[in-house]
């Protein structure tokens, strides 16, 4: 059957089941005989119809308008796919989707905006929100983690977008990350043991760069009898341990009311007694209270940051301090950033869609009034191979890092050879 033909009857037979089935009153039917019921009035109207189907199309056609009427339509077939990170519609018959690193469009199509635009009401109903020219923009979360931005005309000029960031169903292990080259074994080692002796990260990279997943794998190292207190816009970290307190900001009310920022989210969760506080994505004025904390015996905290480069994480940092209008000199900033955080690392994704930390550096302390940082590890690319794969070297500078002395004093011993290994990347 022709593809137009095709979608021509599905909208035909999708009109006729509304017309024959009170959706409303199904949705208090237990999920399974409801599919069952709604399974027979589809193939019934399908034989009335008499048009030719082969059994494939048949079971074709069964599957999208059970979809349709159950899930979220055309998408549903991309987010059974679990090698899919990102779904992004751009309008409704340009779709594309990322695997593995990579856009690729894909022959997914909406019948018109309203089609896509009932679908998008369909994810934001699920968590109490809402969507219309009043409110059109909205961030929400599917009910398996992944989350969704929406937006809508008049903002969007081409007719609704839709954008759904997947989440793995189990985070990525240090072992795939060595296997993917994300970073060497020298490099897990010293990270590793710098996590046990409650030395504070700051994770820096783009969009898309697998800040969250590295955080992920680093905090599998943060020892059991630790309490943490994890803090988000947008739940997305899969922390491992059990004793740990996950806190999530609330976006304001239809009446632009009772928003709870990460900044007072943080505040809040120094009362809840954490050995260390996890921050999803510092963005805002919660930087000048993640320094206090870092700063008053909650070492060995985390975060990630957007910026392309260690020293740009530093700036942006320090940038969002000033956010919280306390005209604190420079000075004064740079000293708490310096004493709060130890190891500064830079994610990047390279052009055959792998990550790779590009840089591991140590913040050494204070030269006037510029903090001073020395790389301890990088990544130089040297070009792409014959097979389109990132060809390159990851390096040791041979500096001994001065946080070498409080991980001995945690009982761990690194030895100097690991700040003596390159690897190759092929």
């Amino acid at each position: 059957m022709e593809p137009l033909n095709f979608e021509q009857l599905k909208t035909d037979v999708h009109r006729i089941l509304l017309s024959k089935v009170d959706l409303e009153k199904l949705s208090t039917v237990r999920d399974g005989k409801a599919k069952q019921a709604v399974a027979v009035v589809i193939q019934d109207i399908v034989s009335k119809e008499k048009v030719p189907l082969s059994a494939a199309e048949k079971e074709r056609l069964l599957a999208d308008l059970m979809d349709e009427v159950f899930g979220l339509g055309p998408l549903e077939p991309l987010l059974k796919d679990h090698t899919i990170s990102d779904i992004l519609v751009n309008k409704k018959d340009l779709v594309y989707i990322e695997r593995a690193g990579i856009l690729e469009k894909v022959n997914v199509r909406f019948r018109d905006d309203k089609h896509l635009l009932q679908i998008i009401d369909r994810i934001v109903a699920q968590v109490g929100r809402r969507i219309d020219e009043s409110s059109p923009m909205v961030d929400a979360r599917l009910t398996d983690g992944s989350r969704v931005n929406a937006i809508i005309p008049p903002l969007a000029l081409d007719g609704p977008a839709l954008s759904i960031r997947r989440f793995g169903r189990s985070p990525l292990t240090a072992e795939e990350l060595l296997a993917g080259q994300t970073l060497s074994p020298e490099m897990l080692e010293v990270l590793k043991a710098a996590v046990r002796a409650r030395i504070s990260i700051l994770i820096s990279g783009g969009t898309g760069a697998g800040k969250t997943t590295f955080l992920n794998m680093l905090s599998k190292y943060i020892p059991d009898k630790e309490r943490l207190v994890t803090i988000e816009d947008a739940a997305e970290l899969q922390i491992q341990q059990e004793n740990v307190v996950r806190l999530e900001t609330r976006p304001p009310n239809v009446e632009g009311q009772g928003a709870v920022r990460q900044r007072q989210l943080l505040i809040n969760s120094l009362r809840m007694r954490p050995d260390r506080i996890i921050i999803g994505e510092v963005r805002g004025d919660e930087a000048f209270d993640m320094l206090q904390a870092m700063n008053t015996g909650h070492e060995g905290s985390m975060t990630t940051i957007h910026a392309n480069s260690c020293r740009d994480a530093l700036s942006r940092l320090e940038s969002m301090v000033a956010m919280a209008n306390f005209n604190l000199p420079e000075r004064a900033v740079r000293q708490q950033m310096a004493a709060a955080i130890g190891i500064v690392l830079q994610l990047s994704r390279m052009s055959d869609g792998t990550r790779k930390v590009v840089s591991i550096a140590e913040i050494t302390g204070m030269d006037e009034d510029v903090i001073s940082m020395q790389d301890i590890f990088t990544f130089s690319k040297r070009g792409i191979g014959s097979d389109g794969k990132v060809v390159g070297t990851f390096q040791p500078s041979r500096i001994r890092p001065k946080f070498l002395e409080r991980i001995r004093v945690s009982g761990i011993f690194l030895p100097q050879e690991l700040f003596e290994r390159s690897v190759e990347v092929h």
